[in-house]
């Protein structure tokens, strides 16, 4: 069963989440954080595809505190206002939208799951998962994928308090392999793989998509999970 639900940030903003939940009682949550197209369908099909692997699945929609309903495709159009209001996002002061994942987090905690929380972010998303395997609270297991912004040096300071595995791409011409090799080198404890694909090559509604790829960044991040929410 899916549908939206109402979370509460700690400010008392309320925000809307796609909940997907397993045929049966879930073996644990995962957060899944969107990239800059919003709970999209896309979105929404990956947490499905969690919630069919038996977890209760969480999409919260980050860019909310900045513009309620957002659903965007993947034209040029699309991706100049999903970048704008990232940028108002990460424009917010602190703990701006952390502070939704962690209701995020929290909800899925409470939601009979025994504690075993994880969380999954794409694009953005990776980044504000990385972010949130070093400054949130509840969380046993975290994957970014190609998590723009990740490989900076402001971000390659932080510390995770969890397991993290992180997956890029080869050919992704927003994050430098010299990034992703200096990621590596600063957190030999984080799981790393590349992959020969360009960025969003988890997303079968972009040109980007490689199935091969994705195939096989979901088959470790299932197993990642299976170790971490055990």
């Amino acid at each position: 069963m899916a549908e939206f639900i109402e979370l509460t940030a700690p400010d008392g903003l309320k925000f809307p989440a796609y909940q997907a939940r397993p045929a049966g009682p879930p073996q644990g949550a995962i957060v899944v954080l969107q990239e800059i197209f919003g709970v999209n369908p896309h979105i929404r099909a990956v947490a499905d595809d969690f919630a069919a692997q038996g977890y209760l699945a969480l999409a919260p929609a980050t860019f909310h505190r900045v513009k309620p309903g957002v659903e965007l495709g993947y034209s040029p159009a699309d991706v100049a206002a999903g970048v704008a209001l990232k940028a108002a996002v990460e424009g917010l002061a602190p703990p701006g939208v952390m502070q939704d994942i962690q209701a995020a987090i929290d909800h899925a905690l409470r939601a009979g799951t025994s504690g075993k929380v994880g969380l999954v972010g794409y694009c953005w998303g990776g980044l504000l998962a990385w972010r949130a395997a070093c400054q949130l609270s509840g969380l046993r297991a975290v994957v970014p994928y190609y998590g723009g912004g990740m490989t900076r040096a402001v971000e390659i300071e932080r510390t995770p308090t969890c397991p993290v595995l992180a997956h890029f791409a080869r050919q992704d011409q927003s994050i430098p392999l010299e990034g992703v090799q200096a990621f590596q080198q600063a957190h030999p404890d984080v799981e790393v793989h590349l992959y020969q694909a360009s960025h969003g090559f988890n997303c079968d509604h972009r040109s980007a998509y490689d199935a091969t790829a994705a195939a096989l960044a979901r088959e470790r991040t299932l197993a990642f999970f299976a170790r971490h929410l055990a």
